[in-house]
């Protein structure tokens, strides 16, 4: 495979937003290139096509795959593991804002609770336990909104991204507090 000057952009683009979104700059590049490749590759091919040591996309695929973001096949007559991205755009966001949410989110709610029902034992003062409370009930409240739009069937969840701000012309003007 020959990167275009194009394809080499949409790598370094994506190895650059790696840092924004919590995770290496080769990592990110790894998975940009299994993104856009039409075919599986090697670890010997992307390390070929990305000029990085062997250990550091062996490192990076890892970690691809228990973000489950890459997937390894075998092919016939060779015993090398060849790895592809997520081919579907809407199951590849799905898989990371499920990841990102296991990770990041989730751990994030039951440290608040823990810290609830501490300040509710102890002396934390009243308008600090409220804003402990107000924290912990937006991010609940988001939480449960995911869960419940994530069961949607795809042909919902993707008609409500499509109405995206759309709705907002029917909702009432106002500022927010």
């Amino acid at each position: 495979m020959h990167l275009t000057p194009a394809m080499q952009d949409f790598i370094l683009h994506w190895g650059d937003m790696g840092a924004k979104w919590g995770t290496n700059r080769s990592v990110a590049q790894i998975h940009a290139l299994l993104h856009i490749s039409p075919a599986p590759l090697s670890a010997d091919e992307i390390c070929e096509l990305l000029n990085l040591a062997r250990s550091n996309v062996s490192n990076g695929l890892k970690e691809l795959q228990s973000q489950k973001l890459v997937k390894s096949s075998r092919k016939l007559g060779d015993r090398r593991d060849h790895f592809h991205s997520i081919r579907d755009m809407f199951d590849l966001v799905n898989t990371v804002i499920e990841t990102r949410r296991e990770r990041e989110f989730a751990p994030t709610l039951a440290a608040l609770r823990e810290v609830q029902k501490q300040a509710n034992e102890d002396a934390t003062p009243k308008d600090v336990k409220k804003r402990i409370d107000e924290t912990l009930d937006t991010m609940q409240m988001f939480d449960d909104w995911y869960g419940e739009v994530s069961r949607l069937p795809r042909a919902v969840q993707l008609g409500v991204v499509k109405m995206g701000a759309r709705i907002a012309r029917f909702l009432p003007k106002g500022t927010s507090s």
